[in-house]
């Protein structure tokens, strides 16, 4: 029976929205994407956090019927997983070195090489989002802007280089464990849909977990390792030129280093909208929070989602056709923050 329920789990990844995966190698080792979608759309390429790919962090915003046919309408999406991070991964040799921050966010570049894409739409959620964020610095002209999950951009704090240096022991000694999903799952989400005593976990977090115990430990080490040793890139934020968007739950463990980093972005470029009751993976936990942030946005490249009969043309990924005011804090960011996810009724 437990055969007959892998395989399903196997069948269900491999049949997401109908990708083709490629293995592409780089300068630090194969890299798996996953593409769906049209070639000759622009691109939009995304980035999941620690120990997930593109099924246990993006699901639930491309399994959203209205995200989803904002995001397909308009792009051709490009899944990266971090290295030995795809479903079906093999443990990566010890005989290969641990890729740094910068090592990651060159085999970005090699990836859109492979596929001749000149500049991309980045999304990225927490780990994922520091990644693009680098790549998105030292690579300006291949980046037109960045949606930004729970984002990461300063060095850890002492609290956060002990504690994935204690998720890193278990991960040696004890592999996928569950007090080690316990620690994974807090970093992802609310406790809202962890549940306790008296509540179950949401469907979500199940999924989740289920997920977590086809990693291989030495593949989510290396990340781990690379993770807690990034550098700080605030002093390199005020000089990308791109659009940022960024959400973050305001259950998120990493609340604080989004609003830091929105405050050294230029405000003129950038907003931040934050999410009521939500962890930091909001792609999973409230993605109907990042619908209308996400339309205001693209709206400012001239893209748009179409309305259920809509047969229309595709949308080109062209410079602004409407005025970067439109993304200002006071369009987009102060007047949305926080969206609330819940509403109760007075009878």
């Amino acid at each position: 029976m437990a055969e007959s329920n892998d395989s399903v789990s196997v069948d269900m990844e491999k049949i997401y929205l109908g990708g083709k995966e490629h293995h592409i190698q780089t300068g630090c080792g194969s890299v798996s994407v996953i593409v769906y979608g049209d070639y000759d759309k622009p691109a939009l390429i995304t980035y999941p956090d620690l120990a997930l790919n593109y099924m246990s962090c993006f699901q639930g915003l491309f399994f959203c019927p209205e995200a989803a046919s904002l995001l397909l309408h308009n792009f051709c999406i490009y899944h990266i997983s971090p290295p030995g991070h795809e479903l079906g991964a093999a443990a990566i040799s010890s005989d290969n070195p641990v890729p740094s921050t910068e090592d990651l966010a060159d085999q970005i570049v090699e990836v859109l090489n492979y596929f001749r894409l000149g500049a991309v739409m980045c999304m990225g959620v927490t780990a994922g989002a520091y990644i693009l964020t680098l790549f998105a610095m030292k690579y300006r002209e291949r980046v037109v802007g960045l949606i930004l999950v729970s984002p990461l951009c300063k060095a850890p704090s002492w609290t956060e280089w002990f504690y994935n240096k204690v998720m890193s022991n278990f991960l040696h000694f004890y592999g996928m464990c569950g007090l080690l999903k316990e620690c994974l799952l807090q970093r992802y989400f609310s406790k809202e849909v962890r549940g306790n005593a008296e509540v179950p976990e949401s469907e979500i977090v199940q999924a989740c977990r289920k997920l977590l115990d086809e990693r291989k430990k030495t593949n989510v080490m290396r990340f781990l390792h690379a993770i807690n040793q990034r550098p700080d890139i605030t002093e390199g934020l005020k000089g990308l030129n791109c659009r940022t968007l960024i959400f973050v739950g305001d259950s998120s463990p990493f609340h604080s280093e989004a609003i830091h980093m929105t405050s050294k972005l230029d405000r003129k470029f950038s907003a931040l909208v934050e999410v009521q009751a939500c962890g930091s993976m909001v792609t999973e936990e409230q993605p109907h929070a990042m619908l209308i942030p996400m339309e205001y946005f693209l709206m400012g490249y001239g893209l748009y989602r179409p309305c259920q009969f809509s047969s229309s043309p595709r949308s080109p990924l062209s410079p602004s056709c409407i005025s970067p005011e439109l993304l200002s804090p006071e369009s987009m960011g102060l007047k949305l923050k926080p969206i609330k996810t819940r509403v109760s009724l007075d009878v």
